[in-house]
């Protein structure tokens, strides 16, 4: 195992996309920061707007979390690149010579994206917090920095994000073409996962299903949804924290499975 997480290491570091990725992350979060704190402010004065039904320290909580929000996708293609890029480049031989058994590759994988995921977590959720934070301290009621609530919010951003990247590692272990893998990631956290939370949550029949969703159950850890704030999520009510910590660990587990059944049992040349 230990083996396998050194060689896991130097290949992600070896190339450059890693941190081409994470400079885009905060320069994107900075700019939505920036946006939707300063839309935040000037639409809670007006009395008809959705966001004034928040209070202030709920506009602050909202605003803290859109780094699972609206930046998950950057972790969860990092993740799956860990993988994909293996199979594009032809180095999974070498990978397997180092440590054949091919569970523990897996396992590797998965443990060795948790610093990287760390990492992405924090500089992107202090980027939220700075920019965000000032914002809000400058043209709103205050950044509630000391509030324990928004503290934990904070915290929870961090551990979401390490959670999208593990659960990008898993998603590359299902579909290792990296060209489609990314399509497939860009596609369903732009598109398909958004539109889906509002159709479903329109109505009452499937209201309870769009609480499931990945990005849901993401929202639902840190106990606010900057989506629902600010993109009419329907009003749906988030699943409570452990239950979306579970939905999340239990998408990772089911794509490692069929990962390991499928393409890890293949004979790979």
């Amino acid at each position: 195992m230990i083996a396998a997480l050194v060689a896991e290491y130097r290949k992600f570091f070896s190339t450059r996309l890693w941190w081409i990725l994470l400079l885009a992350l905060v320069g994107y979060l900075a700019f939505i920061a920036g946006v939707f704190g300063f839309s935040m402010t000037v639409e809670s004065s007006e009395p008809t707007a959705p966001v004034n039904f928040l209070s202030p320290q709920e506009i602050a909580q909202s605003l803290y979390s859109i780094t699972s929000s609206i930046g998950y996708v950057f972790p969860l293609i990092v993740g799956s690149l860990a993988v994909t890029g293996e199979f594009r480049h032809q180095t999974i031989t070498g990978s397997l010579l180092v440590e054949p058994r091919r569970t523990v590759l897996v396992l590797a994988k998965l443990i060795s994206s948790i610093p990287m995921g760390l990492a992405y977590g924090v500089l992107a959720t202090a980027t939220v917090v700075g920019v965000g934070g000032t914002v809000l301290s400058v043209a709103g009621d205050g950044a509630f920095l000391g509030e324990p609530e928004i503290i934990e919010t904070i915290v929870l951003s961090i551990v979401v994000m390490v959670l999208w990247t593990i659960m990008g590692v898993a998603f590359g272990t299902v579909l290792t073409n990296q060209v489609a893998a990314i399509v497939v990631v860009l596609a369903f956290t732009q598109l398909i996962e958004p539109i889906a939370r509002v159709a479903l949550g329109a109505f009452d029949a499937t209201s309870e299903v769009s609480r499931f969703l990945p990005g849901a159950a993401a929202d639902a850890i840190l106990g606010s949804s900057a989506f629902s704030s600010f993109g009419g999520g329907g009003g749906v009510d988030l699943l409570s924290q452990w239950a979306g910590a579970l939905v999340m660990l239990a998408y990772i587990v089911v794509l490692v499975l069929i990962g390991r059944f499928t393409t890890f049992r293949r004979d790979i040349g």
